[in-house]
């Protein structure tokens, strides 16, 4: 194998890998979002924790949306925390 092929498999397999990258970070953030508001407690604060590391618009809004809709006061605090953190990040 010359190293112009070695060249080319190594960029198509950077490329792949970063594709499937992308793939299962899209799907690990609708995950988060789907369990910000699931059944679960523990569900919710791991979705809280993903979502405290992907600041964003998008994610500010949608901590706004889980503040106004949880219940339980501790979770609802974290989501508070959480949102103050993302609107300081964006102004």
């Amino acid at each position: 194998m010359s190293a112009t092929e070695r060249t080319r498999l190594a960029g198509i397999g950077f490329l792949g890998g970063f594709a499937a990258g992308l793939v299962l970070w899209a799907a690990q953030l609708q995950r988060s979002r789907r369990d910000l508001f699931s059944r679960s407690p523990v569900h919710r604060l791991a979705a809280l924790g993903y979502l405290g590391g992907q600041p964003g618009v998008e994610t500010a809004r949608l901590l706004q949306d889980y503040v106004k809709w949880e219940a339980r006061p501790a979770l609802r605090k974290r989501g508070q925390h959480l949102l103050r953190r993302m609107e300081a990040y964006l102004d």
